[in-house]
């Protein structure tokens, strides 16, 4: 056996590793990084610890949801200043007549604090004085798989890290049998996310997003094959620890070290992953608040409760996709299709988190990609857009009832404080105690990071 592996693992190293010895020094000092980066974080005290992000795909539009504009009701179907739209990259709508397109939907001033929420969201009305609403987000992309990524990563190009996987690198997990960087998706088939929205880029594999499914087994292989003891396959698993370690050794190859804690962790979840998903253990009045039965469902709700059950286990990083915002046509009746789907859950989380004395340490995120245009795309839908978009956060040290950012009449661009991409990378790791410019990795020479060369803290919405 040992002849064997030393066989293996010599030809597995010249394989992967043709410069020698110098491969193995870098390997070494790629090692040394990131055995060292988790001491230098956080940087100062974090106000939270972990982030659920629901992430709303497609582009939620922000004026059936959270920006009300009567100025569009007044000039609907009239034509739009062109001083506004003049050199803005549109996705379609540079080929036909900018006119103003008005919502019917009402908005109402919500809770002690007044936040106008569009009627869409009764539960969400219900917890305004729990959020932080931001109306000017801005992005640098205005097609769907670009903005996706950079939304996640910071960058628009394929290839770098997420940013629940910069927290994972960065903090780690107090998970110790559930992965530190969880993924789920719900909502209308049909709309993709590209997968580049979770990984780990260049950072170790074990950073990477764990996607989970919505149901009462969120992943395959969680029992053994018949005729395998619990005892045999842990004997297994720790042969097979001992020859990545022996391995190691050799290459110092931080991906064999991933290897050797995803086989651990894989053991542990077959474990702990039926026990997450059984909601059995729930009051009735909790399963209500959701609108649930007791076994997971796949709907948004369930995966709610999914994470709220995730943040008690210490879970890092959760983020729940929601697809079907994309509407180009029929946006009134699509966005009250969609926010039917997500309402009840969203709110019931937040009232969830906050009876449990997790909210104040837990951030929550809701918001897509982009915005959607103030004009009419086919009469009755709108196009995608840069300039302006909404979301909202929560807990975790934001500026509960309060409102950032406003948008011109017409709530095209940003008339007070943008709110870019960059910025809200930058403040969501400050919120967990890490300065953006220090959370690095060198790669090919360069010193990456979720920021880029960009970004500012927006102390406006700390609380």
């Amino acid at each position: 056996m040992n002849k064997l592996y030393r066989n293996i693992t010599r030809r597995h190293f010249f394989q992967r590793s043709s410069v020698g010895i110098g491969g193995m020094a870098l390997a070494s000092l790629l090692n040394q990084q990131q055995m060292t980066i988790g001491a230098e974080f956080p940087n100062h005290t974090p106000k939270a610890k972990r982030v659920i992000y629901l992430y709303m795909s497609g582009g939620p539009s922000q004026f059936e949801t959270f920006d009300d504009k009567p100025m569009l009701r007044e000039l609907n179907g009239k034509a739009i200043p062109p001083s506004l739209t003049k050199g803005v990259k549109l996705a379609f709508l540079q080929y036909e007549a900018l006119k103003c397109f008005g919502t019917d939907i009402k908005f109402q001033k919500c809770g002690q604090s007044g936040q106008q929420i569009s009627d869409v969201l009764p539960h969400l009305q219900k917890v305004a004085d729990d959020l932080c609403i931001v109306r000017t987000l801005q992005t640098d992309q205005v097609n769907h798989d670009p903005a996706h990524t950079f939304m996640n990563t910071g960058f628009s190009i394929a290839g770098r890290p997420s940013m629940g996987s910069w927290l994972s690198y960065g903090l780690g997990s107090d998970a110790e049998d559930l992965p530190g960087f969880v993924v789920m998706r719900s909502g209308p088939l049909g709309q993709p996310i590209p997968t580049t929205a979770w990984h780990n880029g260049f950072l170790p594999g074990r950073h990477q997003g764990v996607e989970f499914y919505g149901s009462a087994q969120p992943l395959n292989y969680l029992r053994s094959p018949a005729g395998i003891s619990e005892t045999s396959q842990a004997e297994t698993i720790d042969a097979i620890g001992q020859l990545n370690r022996m391995h190691q050794e050799q290459t110092l190859d931080p991906e064999i070290e991933t290897r050797i804690n995803q086989y651990e962790l894989a053991f542990k979840m077959q474990t702990s992953v039926p026990d997450l998903a059984d909601f059995r253990t729930e009051s009735k009045s909790t399963l209500d608040m959701y609108g649930l039965s007791d076994q997971p469902d796949g709907s948004f709700a369930s995966n709610c409760l999914m994470a709220r059950r995730m943040a008690e286990r210490g879970v890092r990083f959760v983020q729940l996709y929601h697809t079907g915002w994309d509407h180009h046509s029929g946006v009134v009746r699509g966005v009250q299709a969609r926010a039917k789907e997500v309402d009840q859950g969203c709110a019931a989380l937040l009232q969830d988190l906050k009876q449990r004395g997790l909210l104040e340490d837990t951030l929550v995120i809701w918001g897509g990609e982009f915005g959607r245009t103030p004009m009419s795309q086919g009469g009755s839908g709108r196009d995608h857009h840069t300039q302006s978009g909404a979301m909202w956060m929560a807990g975790g040290g934001v500026k509960a009832g309060s409102t950032y950012g406003v948008t011109d009449d017409f709530g095209f661009t940003a008339a007070e404080n943008p709110f870019h991409v960059h910025d809200f990378h930058a403040t969501v790791l400050h919120l967990l105690g890490i300065n953006h410019k220090r959370l690095t990795y060198r790669y090919k020479g360069f010193d990456f990071r979720l920021t880029n060369v960009h970004g500012h803290v927006i102390q406006d919405v700390l609380a």
